[in-house]
């Protein structure tokens, strides 16, 4: 991977002449007329020759579409909405003759084994959902075209991201919480770094800042019932002035803390509001149920793969992210006490 590594690709051809991956795919395919502008596509050539830059035959043969196969890489399958994304992902791969391929990898910080004796040989390209990008290099190298999901546009090496509107879910937690009164907010975060858990937290600091008298008290745990329970039990427990409300990263967190409420003596929600996010099916099946927002999985598997396909075609993917929506339930009302 080293040579590889320092070999010009599409995205330095793209940067340096100020245009999208899927422009210069354009241009350097011939395909350009129409689309861009001749003024763009000679800055294109003018880029890449600057650089020495060689479109990759086999991976251009790949773009083409010759093995119809795109890897799915998703942290491990430890609920139901990477099934999900995985079935609007597979939903669209069928209509257009694709098959995807599920790979779990832990965390999703890396580096992920490449699951292929040559994922170059056996992959039209890759979609990852909820995954550091630097874990992807050993599949992808720097030829397969790859589509990020809930990932920093910014910082992506992929040709295109996709994300749901993670950072508008927060604001609607919190204008609701405020809404009922609460003042007193503890962030249950979640302990992976990560783009998306940075999200929710900047989101959910800026707004409470907004409003005079909030505190925001903060404490990480691991994705896992049991550690949301210790780190929310020993939160609450500390001196000072208890928080009327828990705001969760993922409603597994939510349910640990509804047993270390439950270990303390409170009650949900009359002495303590609990929010979740994603809408998992465990966000009905605790008593009372939660307040959490809901994230349309499969959308954002089909969104994901319309991407890949734009991209593996040399068209533009759709621009804007995926809306999220509040759903309130009997886990929030107005705290009892000043």
């Amino acid at each position: 991977m080293a040579h590889g590594s320092t070999r010009p690709t599409s995205r330095d051809v793209a940067q340096a002449a100020g245009v999208s991956q899927a422009a210069v795919s354009l241009v350097l395919g011939d395909k350009w007329r129409g689309r861009v502008s001749a003024a763009t596509a000679e800055r294109v050539r003018e880029a890449a020759r600057e650089l020495g830059y060689r479109p990759n035959l086999a991976a251009r043969n790949l773009r083409l579409g010759h093995t119809r196969t795109v890897l799915l890489v998703v942290p491990a399958l430890t609920t139901e909405f990477f099934a999900g994304v995985y079935t609007g992902a597979a939903r669209i791969a069928a209509r257009h003759g694709f098959g995807v391929v599920l790979y779990p990898s832990p965390e999703g910080i890396g580096p992920a084994r490449n699951p292929f004796a040559s994922a170059q040989a056996a992959l039209d390209g890759v979609i990852a959902s909820s995954m550091a990008a630097d874990a992807l290099t050993p599949i992808r190298g720097d030829q397969l075209p790859l589509v990020m999901l809930d990932s920093d546009p910014a910082g992506s090496l992929g040709a295109a991201t996709v994300n749901l509107d993670i950072a508008d879910g927060v604001r609607q937690v919190a204008e609701h919480l405020l809404s009922l009164g609460h003042r007193r907010f503890l962030h249950l975060a979640a302990d992976i770094a990560s783009w998306t858990f940075e999200v929710r937290a900047h989101e959910l600091a800026t707004r409470l800042a907004r409003t005079p008298g909030t505190s925001l008290l903060t404490t990480r745990a691991p994705i896992s019932i049991d550690g949301a329970r210790t780190a929310a039990e020993t939160a609450l427990a500390a001196h000072g002035p208890r928080p009327t409300a828990i705001i969760c990263d993922d409603d597994k967190l939510a349910a640990g803390a509804y047993k270390a409420a439950r270990r303390l003596g409170l009650r949900i929600p009359d002495d303590l509001s609990v929010t979740g996010l994603d809408d998992l099916a465990l966000a009905t099946a605790i008593d009372p149920e939660l307040t959490t927002v809901r994230l349309d999985a499969e959308l954002f598997g089909e969104r994901g793969m319309q991407a890949l396909l734009a991209v593996l075609e040399g068209r533009e993917p759709e621009e804007g992210d995926i809306p999220v929506q509040l759903v309130v339930r009997g886990s929030t009302a107005p705290p009892s006490a000043p």
